[in-house]
């Protein structure tokens, strides 16, 4: 307890409010209160008249003696209070563990106290009465919400029900079942008059339950794991570009598929778990039956790829005839022929449609080489022809008409352009005519 209680604080601070007339009587007020406010936070024996003045006098000699007094007594009017209240807290808490130590559930203990003085264990009976109706209205209750589950709420509700079900039946004594407190019954009403068979068949309900909420837990596990691998794998489905990862998604939709069907079905998981079965079946078929198609997808995917590769890599290197050009647009259109049998519903369609505008795109690449190529060879045609017709008349001709008949062999020359066939030979030719031309120039 506090060695100055409020009270007496509060008599002494308002005598030193009375006592301080102006701001400079504050500061001595301020010191003494000091003081003061450290006994009230100072446990121990509470502070006599004596220390009270000491506390005071020395800063307010002029304070009243009257106050003093008043003050030293309320202070020790708390001491008095305080020990009364103690003796009394002391004698009921040894009351109390008196009665608690024979209430305590021990045969050799209650059967005696029974027997003189059963209106000492009234708390037992009371409290077993209350554990009885309890017990019995919440095995009812657990029953209803574990074994005739409608969702995961009234299992997890089951699962509280079932633990205060076990702490109620814990606290009847079985010793003491057939035992009926008339002196208690007579005037409360006992409604706790079941047998040991009745408790143990609650006992073995509450058991059942426990078995069945842990099955039911482990199920709505296996519940949430395929379908969360379900719905990942259908994503991942959605999301794939190509007909192998696609194939990937399915297995993993088919894994997450046989993970629901291990379920039991006797559980709510398992009544759950058929009803997703039943809409992951059907979107399953579906994406099984592209699968199906997107494996011949893959065949002429795999196929357009080959011929691409054939005509992409024989093509390295020009110049190249036009035979050989030719025949690289064949393979290309070969390749091209394949991604065009390829449907929109089939499962490589994404893919095949950027492949075939690649591969449109070289074969008019090719096609473009071809051309060019065909032009080189017809002016190296035209200018050969020309040069030998020029040697065999530059004898007849005026130089006038010998020099157009050069340039128009150096411009069909310049028609060839480099990586074709006949261009090395074409630009040997148009160097020596175009020295040619300088000679005959005046």
């Amino acid at each position: 307890m506090p060695r100055l209680n409020h009270r007496a604080y509060t008599l002494l601070a308002d005598e030193l409010k009375r006592l301080v007339k102006g701001p400079l009587e504050e500061v001595r007020r301020d010191i003494v209160l000091r003081r003061l406010t450290k006994f009230t936070l100072q446990e121990g024996t509470p502070l006599t008249y004596g220390e009270i003045k000491a506390a005071i006098e020395d800063i307010f000699p002029e304070f009243k003696e009257a106050v003093l007094h008043k003050a030293a007594r309320a202070n020790r009017s708390s001491m008095g209070k305080f020990g009364l209240i103690k003796t009394a807290l002391l004698g009921l808490t040894v009351s109390a563990g008196g009665l608690w130590v024979l209430n305590l559930p021990y045969p050799m203990i209650r059967w005696p106290v029974a027997r003189v003085a059963p209106i000492v264990l009234l708390p037992s009976y009371i409290s077993m009465d209350h554990s009885y109706r309890q017990a019995i209205s919440l095995v009812e209750q657990a029953d209803q919400l574990v074994n005739q589950a409608t969702s995961t709420q009234d299992i997890e509700l089951g699962v509280d029900k079932v633990t205060q079900a076990q702490k109620h039946l814990d606290r009847l004594p079985v010793w003491f079942l057939g035992y009926f407190p008339k002196t208690y019954c007579t005037f409360a009403g006992c409604t706790w008059r079941f047998t040991l068979d009745e408790f143990q068949a609650a006992r073995k309900a509450v058991g059942r339950m426990e078995a069945k909420i842990f099955q039911e837990q482990n199920a709505f596990t296996l519940l949430d794991q395929g379908t969360s691998e379900v719905d990942a794998a259908k994503a991942q489905y959605q999301a794939a570009p190509t007909t192998e990862e696609k194939t990937a998604a399915a297995i993993a939709w088919q894994a997450g598929m046989d993970k629901l069907n291990e379920i039991p079905a006797e559980t709510l998981a398992g009544r759950q778990a058929q009803t997703k079965l039943n809409a992951y079946g059907r979107d399953f078929e579906q994406v099984a039956g592209l699968l199906a198609g997107g494996s011949r997808s893959s065949t002429l995917i795999d196929a357009a790829k080959q011929f691409a590769w054939t005509a992409s890599t024989e093509a390295q290197n020009p110049p190249h005839s036009q035979e050989n050009w030719q025949r690289f647009m064949g393979l290309w259109q070969q390749a091209i022929d394949r991604l065009e049998k390829i449907a929109p519903e089939d499962a490589g369609y994404d893919e095949a449609q950027a492949m075939l505008a690649e591969y449109t795109n070289n074969l008019g690449i090719v096609q473009g080489k071809l051309t060019v190529e065909k032009t080189a060879v017809a002016a190296w045609d035209i200018a050969q022809s020309r040069n030998t017709n020029l040697w065999g008349r530059s004898g007849e001709m005026s130089p006038g008409d010998y020099a157009r008949e050069v340039q128009s062999i150096i411009y069909e020359l310049k028609k060839i352009e480099s990586g074709t066939t006949p261009y090395e030979e074409a630009q040997i030719l148009l160097r020596s005519l175009e020295a040619e031309l300088q000679k005959a120039a005046p």
